[in-house]
């Protein structure tokens, strides 16, 4: 009897656990409305495939620490049916856990079917089979691609609910997306595009979700779907119909980076701007994109020369890690836009003028309560207002908030948040040789054979484009021609090409502006046959622009022999060549290390081209996010215990122009605004995802396309380096003391405060301490002309040995070193 309770309760709670309540999500002119209540929704993105599994629990639960509401994704096509009709949803592909965990996490989710994606992903996340289906062309009115799009989106759709994960069914999926940015280019595509776009929303809402759709950067958006804004900045966007919400799909926090460019980054102070300003004219629903960049596994990057890392100076980095103080910064963004929620859903905005550039709009309810955002839109001079009978200063470019139309929570230029400056922990690979052997004897490799090694080559006539004859099954494809030289008068010719190749003899790179090249490689040729050997590489597909799917790859020609004995060239392009797609190599399984093949004497070849090496290490100590540092090598893939880590391409070397000590957030953004890493490799360091690493025993194996040292590789542990917090008197209060009561709040003054990211660290010393007119940013303070002698040795003993501290920004605890001057506190801490 007593076992028959124990098992009746646990039947109990298993019920209690799995059951889930549907609900109703709508939209009017004002929302997304779900359950008959309008919402204010910050949403992030975070694309499942370009972090792991194991990553993704805690990206998400940060994402909700950072006042997210809902986490939005692509869906890619081409890594989940990489074969027509044959079907991947494994491990970084498991689309269905993905949204589970999120649901777990008490989020929502905006699924962004597509099926064309952009996100800078090879071929635009269109799997390469779809361009071979007789009478195919993508993205217009063009009934066998329809199919498929069709058969495609039905399939994920059913996916979701068969899981029941959409909103209806009682899962998280609130919205989703079909299209994406068509109408950018929708014009190219004539008068088929507008049939095409009806077509799409009409298949859409015929799998019956039960759940809004959208289509972004589509003006023409036919009803119900919601045309939705991407960009920089969305406050100026106005939907199709007043009957839609203003919603934001794209709030690009930062940019994708490139191989041969510098490193992109967006100030917060500028990205905090745009969100308060949408939200003040009357937007809803606000998505980051990214929240979280992540890494370009494998050969997943399109462009071309889209870099392996995506971090896209993201509120969460590359590594999984909070970037402060742009993730911090926003969450009380979010928060101070929460606390005018009532007003933001009640009602449309009333702006009004309050001089040139500024701006003040006013939300109220029908129950007295009130919202204001007050706006300086100018880029170079703060101002002074007066709104309510009340002054407010304004800094250049920014809103400040005020939930009750009296006291401001934020401004979006006075960043309350603490700064962390992240450190790389070198340390080198550990290639498990004895201590007695010399260096790099850890080390075994296999040459690539150069030129024509496999049974399945081929003979076409002239010279075929690469795309068509790979199918993307690699980067790599072989030109190979053998010609006879009955008599010659010079020793020294030329061989010219207009193509993106590789050469023992020469090479020559494009970059993602212009990836065509064309050179003139000077080779020796003997009386009898000569055989000339081209390589062509391709890094990434295109994945953007009208018929994008058409651009072409490979060797196009001419290719022309000069200097003959007459001075006359001979055009070998339309001869007889011999192809071969990808790598021996690739073909005998050399990325998982296991062939029979690998050397390891005499000595350990370097800086030696189309080489495989590989060797075997054991995983740094600790939990700390992993990268391998590659300098010393060219470019090529990098594979730890079969997995693909992506290209790697130190030796590409970005530009000494672009960049700027600091970049001033005022005015519009651009990508090209604000840049660093001038004069350096576009990426040196890639990350290794820890649930890749096994204690010891782990195999790495890399192809080396150029020329390298591979002894030279390190790994590099992040680590965080320093904790800042620069915050001034004139600071809004922190978001903590928004539900004090007055009395409290006008005693209270703004505060520092500062807290190690980890739980088991204490603030262990102070780096720097300045109250006064401090100048520099984190990592470069010092004193301004006037600074409190006893700053330091009060933030000392506040500090030192805690987890946080926090310190008021006032006089009354600092002393007052310069009167009648507007002070700031700035410190610099280490944690331990």
């Amino acid at each position: 009897m007593r076992r028959r309770t124990e098992i009746l309760v646990l039947l109990i709670c298993l019920v209690i656990v799995t059951t889930s309540f549907a609900s109703t999500v709508t939209y009017d002119h004002r929302a997304i409305v779900i359950d008959g209540k309008r919402r204010v929704l910050i949403s992030g993105s975070i694309h499942y495939p370009r972090s792991t599994p194991e990553m993704w629990p805690d990206l998400i639960q940060k994402s909700k620490d950072g006042g997210l509401d809902v986490i939005e994704t692509y869906v890619f096509w081409n890594l989940h049916e990489p074969v027509r009709n044959q079907y991947n949803f494994e491990g970084r592909n498991d689309l269905v856990k993905f949204v589970k965990l999120v649901a777990e996490a008490g989020l929502y989710v905006h699924l962004r079917i597509g099926p064309y994606v952009c996100a800078e992903w090879n071929y635009g996340g269109f799997p390469l089979w779809l361009h071979f289906i007789p009478g195919i062309k993508f993205r217009t009115d063009n009934e066998p691609f329809k199919a498929e799009m069709r058969r495609f989106t039905a399939k994920i759709v059913e996916m979701m609910k068969q899981e029941k994960l959409y909103a209806s069914q009682g899962g998280p999926i609130i919205l989703s997306q079909i299209e994406n940015e068509y109408g950018n280019i929708d014009s190219a595509y004539g008068a088929a595009a507008k049939p095409y776009i009806k077509w799409a929303a009409g298949m859409a809402i015929s799998l019956d979700t039960g759940v809004p759709w959208v289509m972004c950067q589509q003006s023409d958006a036919p009803d119900p779907i919601i045309n939705t804004c991407n960009g920089f900045y969305c406050d100026q966007f106005t939907p199709n119909s007043n009957k839609k919400p203003k919603m934001w799909t794209e709030n690009w926090s930062g940019w994708f980076l490139s191989f041969g460019g510098t490193v992109p980054y967006r100030p917060v102070e500028d990205l905090a701007f745009a969100v308060a300003r949408f939200f003040q004219r009357g937007g809803t629903f606000q998505n980051y994109y990214m929240y979280h960049g992540g890494t370009n596994f494998d050969r997943t990057p399109g462009g071309p020369f889209i870099a392996t890392s995506y971090d896209y100076d993201a509120p969460i980095d590359e590594y999984g890690q909070v970037r402060q103080p742009k993730w911090g910064h926003l969450r009380d963004v979010h928060k101070a836009i929460k606390l005018c929620e009532e007003a933001l859903i009640a009602t449309d905005p009333k702006i009004s003028s309050l001089g040139p550039n500024l701006e003040a709009a006013v939300y109220k309810t029908g129950s007295g309560g009130c919202s204001a955002f007050l706006a300086n839109i100018d880029t170079k001079s703060d101002a002074t207002v007066n709104f309510n009978g009340n002054s407010y200063h304004l800094p250049a470019w920014s809103v400040s908030i005020l939930p009750d139309c009296k006291n401001v929570v934020l401004n979006t230029a006075k960043v309350n948040s603490m700064s962390v400056i992240p450190s790389f922990m070198h340390e080198s690979l550990n290639t498990n040789a004895d201590s007695t052997d010399s260096i790099g004897s850890g080390w075994s490799w296999i040459n690539e054979p150069i030129g024509i090694s496999k049974a399945s080559a081929f003979n076409k006539l002239g010279l075929l484009e690469q795309i068509n004859t790979t199918a993307d099954k690699s980067d790599y494809l072989w030109y190979s021609l053998s010609f006879i030289i009955v008599m010659f008068m010079y020793h020294y010719n030329t061989i010219a090409c207009a193509c993106p190749l590789k050469l023992s003899a020469g090479s020559r790179t494009g970059n993602s502006d212009n990836a065509k090249v064309k050179l003139d490689i000077p080779i020796t040729v003997v009386p009898g046959k000569n055989t000339i050997d081209l390589l062509s590489l391709t890094i990434g597909l295109q994945n953007y622009g009208a018929f994008f799917d058409l651009s072409g790859a490979g060797i196009t020609g001419p290719v022309k022999l000069n200097g003959l004995s007459n001075g006359s060239s001979i055009d070998l392009s339309s001869q007889q060549w011999t192809y071969q797609v990808g790598l021996k190599g690739e073909d005998s399984g050399l990325p998982s290390g296991s062939s029979s093949e690998w050397v390891s004497q005499p000595a350990l070849p370097k800086n030696q081209p189309l080489i495989w090496y590989k060797t075997n290490f054991d995983a740094p100590t600790g939990n700390d996010p992993v990268a391998l540092d590659f300098m010393g090598m060219g470019k090529g893939e990098a594979w730890i215990n079969g997995q693909s880590i992506g290209r790697y391409w130190p030796a590409y070397i970005a530009s000494n122009s672009g960049c700027t000590d600091s970049c001033d957030y005022r005015g519009p953004y651009s990508a090209n605004k604000c840049r660093k890493n001038c004069g350096k490799p576009s990426q040196q360091l890639y990350h290794v995802p820890r649930s890749w690493l096994k204690p010891s025993g782990n195999i790495l194996v890399l192809f080396e396309e150029m020329g390298g040292d591979p002894t030279q590789l390190a790994f590099a542990t992040r680590k965080m380096g320093s904790l800042c917090s620069h915050v001034s008197d004139s600071h809004p209060l922190p978001m903590v003391m928004w539900g004090l009561d007055s009395k409290t709040r006008r005693a209270s003054n703004p505060t520092l405060s500062l807290s190690c990211p980890s739980p088991n660290q204490v603030i262990s010393a102070i780096k720097f301490a300045s109250f006064g007119t401090p100048l520099g940013t984190c990592g470069s303070f010092s004193h301004g002309r006037c600074s409190s002698a006893k700053a330091h040795s009060i933030v000392q003993k506040v500090c030192v040995g805690s987890t946080s501290c926090s310190i008021d920004v006032s006089t009354r605890t600092l002393g007052d070193p310069c009167k009648g001057v507007k002070k700031s506190l700035a410190v610099e801490v280490s944690c331990a």
